[in-house]
């Protein structure tokens, strides 16, 4: 039957295959074959059918929507101008030709959605910025009050009651439930109390059964027993026995795992386990379970391995440490016995035992350990008279000779001749140890010393220390010829022998020589080493660099050093003679001073700024007819220079040589005539009254430098000064048509209609001025204050607004802005300025101000003390500085002469005095006194 079965039967068909097709047996499709009508809500054939697709009624939507997607060609939906709304050629098949078109529309867009891109993403963050601030977050609402609340502390956020706490008073404050461990005695007595219930009396067995004391009670039929389920093991205290027990052996157990029983030695690595141990150890008074735990775990260590030694040192000191000192003493006495070679077992014993006894574990210590230094050191230690202490240390000496440690130890207890023998036989002992050669050298006389310290350089030829020491020595006796010799042979001698020239290690020795006094030698070593290891292009930048460092190093000398170096090499470097002009004017004397400018002029002979400085350093020191001579040298090198003439002008005028200030002003004017030698000319006879002569000036400067606005300036302030308004005004206004763009003209302008009480025109005259000058945060500035003198606050704080969003990095915007607020929301204001502006010295100057007006005094002072340093030309932030220490602090000297020194020339305040005409000869320590007593505290 298997033989006649055909292979194929029970395959599955091949893919395609037809029944019947093969021999021509298509047939035709009846209902029967296709199935009968069915309902919209039948199922599928498909089993498997996906969601959508499961119902008859799903699939003929699907096919329906098909047949929608073909074009609609009716007349309805034909357009004159877009024709019909789809693709009249959807349809048709899609070649090669259709899709090069379709690309190249594609790129068109690309390109030209790629023009707009820029226009249209500026559009959509314009749009933006502009709802976020139309509607802000409630983040953003409230975000001062969140930095308010970093000010909360613990307390006062956990005593904030919670709103609508429905719950009673019991659930509100829960009392947390009290746990109290119970002694084992507690479980014992208990124990022991319900054994008393475990038989049955014997008075109750004797009738067979259990009597009932109530009348007509029952019998029991069952005998009275011993109840086996009452009986318990044993008793309490049977219990906690073999829980300790159990304890115990696990322990035991445990620690036998971790050792070796057919070597008898750990594998536990001892270090690690005593370093674990060690965070066990508590102090004393500390939980009496982890000292337990802890000793137990050292004693299996110690049993383990008894000859490792800080196995006992350890145990010791967990001893020690829990007020068991004798305890301690036994173990480290009996780890002395098991580890006679450990240097810290015998250092630690001599520690825990008592003087006497401890000098015995020490001599115990020597007879094991005779080479061993830190034994004889603890040993002279232990010792209180001084000639027992030289003896200990001698007997050390001649165990160990060739300790450096002890040579210096014994030393140190000499006296100086004493000390000199013993360190002549030391460096014979130790001839590779420099400090016992440089000690020698110091205790020995100039020649000895000499000879020392060549013995030194033969056995220590690598050592630079020797041959520095040497160069002290030669310059301490006066011998400073030799100093740059021995220097220059130093480093011949250390490169020969193969050691490397550090140059940072060479300045520090040279620093440490100028601490030390030595001058000489520290130049010397500058000079040698200064230019070592520096290419040709970085040595200005790199010199300039070590001066600096060393000045903050407060090595002077090495910084001298090192400019003088410089110069050398660069002589016509004007910038470095500058720098050293300023080194020497910060740190040096005026003779250092002039010396150097001397130098610098005959180098630089057209450097403007060294001629003046070396003029001004003899007019500070009352010789003018040398400042004068000065810039007569001046006027040799730079004919027609406008600063010389301009400082010569200075120079008489101070001195009240008018009539010679006015002769050098009309040599200027005819020689080199410049607007700022007008100008000076013109405040010369302001200040000196004439005012006739200084209108004339003013008109014949204004002809040749009408574009200046300074002069205009003069002009309108001189007629102002004489009551004539009109005249004022029209200077002003011409001034402004020649320069539109000068600040300080339209502020005075402003200003003049303000004081006449045109105080609408003054309001115009800002708001044009703003106009031709966007984002000037000076003429803001004025608007506000305009506003805020006139009373109207709420205007001043919109201009303010509007200031603060076209110049919101402007310093003295934000400093104002802190003062418009109200007193609690400064802080906050001066959070945000400093965000904005945090080194800008006028934002500072308003927080230190800030902290006074709260008398926080040691913030303000650290708020000023960062403003003058930020910024030392702004006066205002000197003046009240000054104010501040004249009422809060004692430093108003200091403040005062730190000013003079910073000579600053800038500030609202400060100008406003220095610049006034009645002010033109005072000083800087005169204009700060005046200008500090104008400040009011009310801000």
């Amino acid at each position: 039957m298997n033989k006649k079965k055909k292979p194929f039967l029970g395959m599955p068909a091949p893919l395609g295959y037809v029944p019947g097709l093969g021999r021509g047996a298509t047939g035709f499709t009846t209902r029967s074959d296709i199935g009968p009508a069915r309902d919209a809500n039948d199922p599928v054939d498909d089993r498997h059918a996906p969601p959508g697709k499961r119902t008859v009624g799903d699939q003929m939507k699907k096919n329906q929507a098909a047949d929608d997607d073909d074009e609609d060609l009716n007349d309805t939906n034909y357009d004159e101008f877009n024709g019909y709304a789809g693709s009249l050629f959807s349809s048709g098949p899609y070649e090669k030709d259709d899709e090069e078109a379709d690309a190249i529309y594609a790129a068109l867009d690309k390109r030209m959605d790629e023009r707009r891109k820029e226009r249209r993403e500026q559009r959509e963050k314009e749009e933006i910025e502009k709802y976020r601030m139309e509607r802000p977050k409630i983040q953003q609402q409230f975000s001062d009050l969140k930095r308010k609340l970093a000010e909360v502390t613990e307390e006062e956020w956990l005593s904030i009651p919670e709103v609508g706490d429905a719950r009673n008073k019991r659930q509100r404050n829960p009392r947390y439930e009290k746990l109290t461990p119970v002694p084992d005695s507690f479980f014992a007595k208990h124990l022991q109390t319900g054994e008393n219930h475990t038989s049955v009396d014997p008075r109750q067995t004797q009738f067979g059964g259990l009597n009932t004391p109530y009348p007509g009670g029952l019998n029991t039929p069952y005998p009275g027993g011993m109840t086996p389920g009452l009986m318990t093991p044993g008793t309490g205290e049977l219990d906690m026995r073999k829980i300790g027990q159990a304890r115990n052996t696990l322990m035991d157990m445990r620690l036998s795992q971790v050792s070796d029983s057919v070597s008898g030695q750990t594998v536990v690595d001892p270090k690690g386990y005593l370093t674990d141990l060690n965070s066990m150890i508590p102090t004393h008074g500390g939980d009496i379970n982890d000292i337990k735990k802890a000793r137990l775990l050292l004693k299996s260590v110690r049993e383990t391995n008894p000859h490792h030694p800080p196995a006992w040192i350890a145990s010791a000191r967990l001893e020690e440490v829990t007020g068991k000192l004798q305890v301690a003493r036994n173990l480290i006495m009996k780890g002395t016995e098991m580890c006679p070679k450990s240097e810290d077992v015998w250092l630690e014993a001599a520690r825990l035992q008592p003087g006497d006894t401890a000098k015995a574990v020490v001599a115990q210590a020597v007879r094991h350990l005779p080479q061993s230094v830190r034994i004889y050191i603890r040993a002279a230690e232990l010792e209180t008279d001084i000639r027992a202490k030289k003896r200990v240390l001698r007997k050390a000496l001649e165990h160990v000779p060739n300790s450096v440690r002890l040579w210096k130890a014994a030393v140190e207890l000499e006296e100086p001749e004493d000390a000199r023998i013993m360190l002549s036989r030391a460096v014979e002992c130790c001839p590779t140890s420099v400090e016992l050669w440089l000690a020698l050298a110091r205790l020995e006389t100039y020649e000895n010393a000499r000879k020392v310290l060549n013995k030194a350089r033969e056995n220590i030829p690598t050592d630079r220390h020797i041959w520095i020491t040497a160069a002290k020595l030669e310059e301490a006796n006066g011998n400073t010829q030799m100093v740059e010799k021995i220097i220059d042979r130093a480093i011949t001698s250390l490169r020969a022998n193969g050691v490397e020239i550090n140059r940072e290690q060479w300045i520090q020795d040279a620093e440490e020589c100028d601490r030390a006094g030595s001058v000489a030698t520290c130049q010397a070593v500058m000079r040698a080493v200064i230019g070592i290891g520096i290419e040709e292009e970085d040595r200005k930048h790199t010199w300039m660099e070590d001066a600096d460092s060393c000045v903050a190093h407060n090595a002077l000398e090495c910084a001298r050093a090192i400019y003088a170096y410089a110069l050398q090499v660069f002589p016509s470097k004007k910038s470095v003679w500058l720098r050293a002009a300023y080194f020497e004017k910060n740190h040096g004397t005026r003779e250092s001073l002039e010396a150097l400018l001397q130098r610098a002029v005959a180098h630089c002979p057209k450097a403007e700024v060294l001629w003046l400085m070396g003029a001004k350093s003899k007019w500070l020191a009352g010789d003018v007819p040398a400042a004068r001579s000065i810039l007569a040298l001046a006027f040799q090198a730079n004919p027609n220079s406008e600063e010389i003439w301009l400082a010569a002008v200075k120079l008489e005028s101070e001195n009240n040589e008018y009539e010679r200030a006015r002769r050098l002003l009309a040599k200027a004017r005819s020689s080199a005539p410049t607007a700022r030698v007008f100008m000076k000319s013109v405040k010369l006879e302001w200040v000196l009254g004439n005012i006739t002569a200084a209108q004339e000036l003013c008109e014949e400067a204004l002809r040749h430098y009408e574009g200046f606005p300074k002069l205009w300036m003069m002009k309108g302030q001189i007629e102002e000064q004489e009551e004539l308004m009109e005249k004022a005004r029209d200077a002003y206004n011409q001034g402004l048509k020649k320069c539109p763009h000068s600040t300080p003209l339209w502020l005075l302008l402003s200003r003049l209609e303000e004081k006449i009480g045109q105080l609408t025109r003054a309001r115009a005259i800002l708001e044009k001025s703003r106009l031709k000058n966007p984002k000037n945060p000076g003429l803001w500035l004025e608007s506000v204050r305009l506003e805020y003198r006139a009373g109207l606050k709420n205007i001043a704080n919109t201009l303010m607004a509007k200031a603060l969003q076209e110049c919101p990095n402007s310093g003295i915007l934000w400093s104002e802005a802190i003062f418009l607020e109200a007193r609690p929301q400064r802080k906050t204001k001066s959070v945000d300025a400093l965000k904005k502006c945090e080194h800008d010295p006028h934002v500072l100057l308003a927080v230190a101000k800030l902290f006074w007006s709260e008398r926080k005094i040691t913030k303000a002072r650290e708020w000023f003390h960062r403003t003058v340093k930020i910024d030392s030309d702004l006066g205002d932030a000197w003046a009240f500085f000054y104010k501040f220490e004249l009422q809060h602090g004692t430093e108003q000297e200091e403040v005062r002469k730190r000013c003079e020194n910073a000579e600053p020339r800038h500030g609202e305040l400060w100008c406003a005095v220095s610049k006034d005409i009645a002010n033109w000869q005072r000083k800087i320590g005169e204009i700060l006194m005046l200008v500090a007593g104008r400040i009011k505290n009310a801000f």
